[in-house]
């Protein structure tokens, strides 16, 4: 059955004609040329292609980390490129939540104290920011490693901590690259289905920049790169 498109989820990353290079001495390398793409409310998106093609480059541009040399980008309405340094990173607090690779956690702190971090920056008081942990380690599935630190945990359990901190601010956004890059396959695999629960029962937005096949298909839809430029292929959706 096709859906009525007036009620189709807005978009919420608006991208045309953006282009991205850096510079290295007298030499500019283009990293992204051309791109044009949106992103739907709830959409969970699956940026693929081989080694530097763009993919995270494209990711940071979408999540604040970095600003494009020309072209459209608005996310949920606002032009990232007209923030001050200082309103782009009270932005990028309110809004997005990151995933990476090799989790970041900080050694010397509990999993609660990792997942609290991103509230000290907040107003809400002690108990507040409790619950607030509380709530996500147990959607996680990890409330009772809560006092463990990053050493006493498996790397499935680390990235689950660490998509904890992502999700305890409850953003509308979820940037996350190559989250399961450094699992084993069973751990892969349950990382990608809490993802895919967060995108279901949470309608978060979730980006994802990844090699691998089997993580891709937990997306709603896959968007492949290569040498800085979408491909012009049919969107593959995934589950």
């Amino acid at each position: 059955m096709t859906g009525n498109p007036a009620l189709a989820p807005a978009p919420v990353v608006e991208i045309a004609h953006l282009n991205k290079s850096y510079r290295r001495g007298s030499v500019v390398l283009p990293v992204l040329q051309d791109i044009s793409l949106n992103i739907r409310a709830g959409e969970f998106l699956a940026l693929m292609g081989p080694s530097g093609s763009g993919k995270t480059t494209l990711l940071n541009l979408i999540a604040g980390l970095d600003r494009p040399d020309s072209g459209h980008l608005t996310v949920h309405g606002i032009n990232l490129s007209a923030l001050t340094e200082s309103q782009l990173a009270d932005w990028r607090a309110a809004n997005v939540g990151f995933v990476f690779q090799f989790y970041h956690l900080i050694p010397v702190l509990t999993a609660f104290e990792n997942v609290e971090l991103p509230l000290l920056l907040t107003r809400l008081s002690r108990r507040e920011r409790k619950e607030h942990v509380d709530l996500v380690l147990e959607l996680v599935n990890l409330s009772d490693r809560q006092n463990h630190y990053p050493g006493q945990l498996s790397g499935g359990q680390q990235q689950r901590v660490a998509i904890a901190r992502a999700l305890v601010t409850d953003p509308t956004l979820i940037a996350a690259d190559e989250p399961t890059g450094d699992l084993d396959r069973q751990s892969a695999g349950e990382i990608m289905d809490l993802l895919t629960r967060l995108n279901r029962e949470f309608q978060k937005t979730i980006i994802i920049v990844t090699h691998d096949p089997e993580a891709a298909a937990h997306a709603s839809r896959i968007r492949r790169l290569i040498k800085g430029q979408l491909l012009n292929e049919p969107e593959t959706q995934g589950e």
